[in-house]
């Protein structure tokens, strides 16, 4: 079989199927990724998501024993939504990031390598290979990174000429040597946006993250989120797309390509005082499809509280105190009261003053306390 020739196949293939950029690399190790990943370890900005073994992250042949070449794929996802609902001093509304529009952009992308697996095998049948997306062991931007899909930009995405930063990755090992493509060389130049903005100062430098500030990782927590970050967070109910929407590669980038990342206004942007007190089966039908679900409703639900507070809602008081008064979980009753008093609702206090008194939890205690304290600053 005629490698090069092969190679054009696929490529063919692939944009027959919804794949908008291939590209391939070989399997060796990934070197540079190893250092950053261990200094990254060491300074303690991992998020604790990513697969803990590094050398699975960085050594394809771990991950299948004949690895030759990686072939990367990216899908480019929507920038604009459609008829987006405006949020009304009634009901406020949240917001999803872009990447959590549409249809889980992990079976989006599985589907694209499942059918191109399929090709592979009817092409060579003993073809090995081992695809993943995101949850997988490798780096889907170093991989795409080295595979010529674009270059790493300092807001940590890959960023690609044709559709900037919006773009999801997936890729797929495999014992066929098939030719790598060139690196593309870092593009960003002297341009500091990304980092000029970052809402927490989570990008420590050009392309290093320290992820335990992240507002995309503060928001898929499930604890009590620490203070210094409860006004950073605005109206975002799950990820942040601040340092893509600066971006200067990012303007006027905006595609509609697969119908399945298309979002519904209501679900991408859904009003937050419903959330609050959502039921397990209505938020698994009206969420369970996006990728932003994946955690379960109580860090939802929590960062919808945070998002009242920043809006200083005072039509969700009555929602507030119900929460605060009835819910099980202390995350959501303490951060309830402490949204209460950030509302600024004077005549709220006598209410954190009740549920002071019959809460066990010492941590609940401690913010009703936190709330009481900002309505004692108004009076």
């Amino acid at each position: 079989m005629n490698i090069e020739e092969f190679k054009r196949e696929v490529i063919e293939y692939s944009k027959t199927i919804g794949i908008d950029k291939i590209g391939f690399t070989s399997a060796n190790m990934f070197e540079e990724l190893k250092q950053r990943l261990i200094t990254q370890k060491e300074l303690g900005y991992q998020s604790g998501f990513e697969e803990s073994d590094i050398e699975k992250r960085v050594a394809p042949i771990k991950l299948l024993p004949k690895a030759s070449s990686i072939i990367s794929i990216a899908l480019a996802y929507p920038s604009k939504m459609k008829n987006a609902p405006k949020s009304t001093k009634e009901e406020r509304r949240g917001i999803f990031c872009r990447a959590s529009w549409g249809q889980d952009y992990h079976d989006v992308l599985r589907d694209r390598l499942n059918k191109l697996e399929m090709f592979l095998k009817e092409k060579v049948p003993d073809i090995q290979v081992k695809s993943m997306v995101d949850t997988g062991e490798l780096s889907d931007r170093a991989v795409a990174e080295r595979a010529g899909i674009g270059w790493s930009g300092k807001n940590c995405s890959v960023i690609t000429h044709e559709f900037g930063s919006y773009v999801y990755l997936g890729e797929m090992i495999t014992n066929f040597p098939f030719q790598p493509d060139t690196p593309m060389e870092d593009q960003c130049g002297s341009c500091t946006k990304c980092l000029d903005v970052c809402p927490t100062g989570a990008l420590v430098q050009g392309g290093q993250l320290d992820s335990s500030k992240c507002i995309a990782f503060l928001t898929q927590t499930k604890g009590f989120l620490p203070e210094e970050y409860r006004t950073k967070i605005g109206n975002r109910i799950y990820g942040c797309d601040t340092c893509q929407t600066v971006c200067p590669v990012n303007k006027g980038k905006d595609f509609h390509l697969h119908p399945e990342m298309e979002p519904d206004p209501e679900i991408a942007k859904p009003k937050l005082k419903p959330i609050l007190t959502i039921s397990n089966r209505d938020f698994k039908e009206k969420f369970g499809h996006i990728s932003g679900s994946w955690r379960g409703k109580k860090p939802l639900q929590r960062n919808a509280i945070l998002a009242l507070a920043h809006f200083k809602d005072t039509t969700a008081i009555d929602d507030l105190i119900k929460v605060m008064h009835e819910d099980s979980r202390p995350v959501i009753r303490g951060t309830a009261a402490w949204a209460i008093g950030k509302i600024g609702e004077v005549s709220a206090a006598h209410e954190l003053q009740k549920a002071y008194e019959k809460e066990e939890d010492s941590q609940v205690k401690e913010e009703i306390t936190k709330g009481l304290s900002f309505l004692l600053t108004k009076k």
